[in-house]
């Protein structure tokens, strides 16, 4: 709220588990600061984590993030256009459930923040985000397993052993308890059912899967 208030931009990542309250302050901080006239942009990683957001909606229809993104994508948003106002005239945005999400989708809205704000003050493109409070928020641990095509009865008849590897695995991920080093960093081996194979289409990939 300091930060919000005095119009020095920070960025924050709240990290809680599930249960603990995440979606609670999200819609205080927004009734809070909507009380004064100001803007808040609630956005999420999928639809429905977004309803429970007041006014949510999905990260990639606010931010027209693109589908297929690398490390040098944008926002599809013009200088002049309504939306890049709106973001412009924001002094908060709060993104849930954003361990779900590609890093590669919070570069390219740092990205474009940066250019748009640049507008205002050139200062803003060496600020993260543009130099707007941005807030992330979720839980590394609330990843479940993925059974291709699975039934009702292939999700509840998995067996125990299996279901009690993968949950001591992401809460491994979730404590930094994986050979990490001095600085924190570790390298994690992604199982390769939970992996898309066919990088150069990962898009279609995922549509032939679904």
């Amino acid at each position: 709220m300091t930060s919000v208030l005095s119009g020095y931009g920070k960025f924050f990542f709240l990290y809680g588990y599930g249960g603990t309250g995440k979606t609670f302050l999200w819609r205080t901080l927004s009734a809070a600061l909507r009380s004064q006239g100001k803007i808040v942009i609630n956005v999420a990683s999928s639809g429905i984590a977004s309803l429970l957001l007041p006014n949510g909606k999905t990260a990639h229809s606010t931010f027209c993030i693109p589908l297929e993104i690398n490390d040098k994508s944008t926002c599809n948003i013009k200088q002049d256009c309504f939306r890049a106002q709106l973001l412009r005239a924001t002094s908060l945005f709060i993104w849930d459930e954003a361990p779900m999400m590609n890093r590669y989708c919070f570069e390219a809205f740092d990205r474009t923040m940066r250019d748009l704000m640049g507008k205002v003050d050139k200062q803003n493109r060496k600020k993260p985000f543009g130099g707007k409070v941005v807030v992330l928020g979720g839980d590394f641990r609330q990843i479940l397993p993925v059974i291709r095509k699975g039934s009702r009865g292939d999700l509840t008849d998995k067996s125990q052993s299996e279901l009690k590897e993968f949950a001591d695995w992401i809460l491994k991920i979730g404590d930094g308890l994986i050979d990490g080093d001095e600085n924190g960093e570790a390298e994690i081996n992604i199982p390769e059912e939970l992996c898309i194979l066919q990088p150069d289409t990962p898009l279609l990939a995922l549509v032939d899967f679904v």
